[in-house]
Parts: structure tokens; sequence; C-alpha cells
């Protein structure tokens, strides 16, 4: 096997949900989102955010669109106003995941 920056093959956007950042990663090729379907569990997203992410980790597919869509529970340190993070509003996460290496 060998491994592939998960931004070879794939886009991110991400934001806040109050207390928890929310993730979508998305490919333009169905080969590349089976992949990511098998690969890309909550359990790997949860370890590569291990060091922020304190809560569950939530992950919903949208096939229609190739794209999965994670939330990061309890990973804002309390969220935007609340938070002393220097990223409380989770607009780098998506950057973050994307640096994230697959085996394939």
């Amino acid at each position: 096997m060998k491994k592939i920056r998960l931004g070879d093959i794939a886009y991110a956007r991400s934001g806040d949900k109050g207390d928890g950042s929310n993730v979508g990663v998305f490919v333009t090729r169905r080969e590349h989102y089976d992949l990511l379907r098998e690969r890309l569990t909550p359990e790997v997203v949860r370890r590569h955010f291990h060091a922020i992410c304190k809560g569950k980790v939530v992950r919903h597919e949208l096939d229609n669109l190739l794209a999965l869509n994670f939330l990061l529970g309890d990973s804002l340190g309390g969220g935007g106003s609340e938070s002393l993070k220097t990223d409380a509003q989770g607009k780098t996460h998506g950057l973050a995941l994307l640096l994230l290496e697959l085996e394939v």
C-alpha cells in the first residue's frame, strides 16, 4: 500500500457549529468518493484531530454530492466568543484535515 495526502484528491470547507466544528470533504470522481467512504471514518478523523477534538465525531454521507460531512464535537473550546483558542470558529479545520494521509 502507498499513502496519499487527502488534499491530493479532495477539497474541504469548514466552520463552526456552536462548540463543535463542521468539516465537509468533497471530491470530483466517484472512485475517490468510494475510497473516502471506506477509509475516512469518524475514528480516523478523530485520531487526526486528537489534540483539539474532545467529543464525538459524526459522519454524514452525501452520495449525490460525492461528499462527506464531519461534525467534530467539543473541538472549539466553547465556541467563538467563549474560547481562547486561535481558531475558535473552525475555519482552518478543513485545511487541517486535507493534510491527513490515507493508505490506498
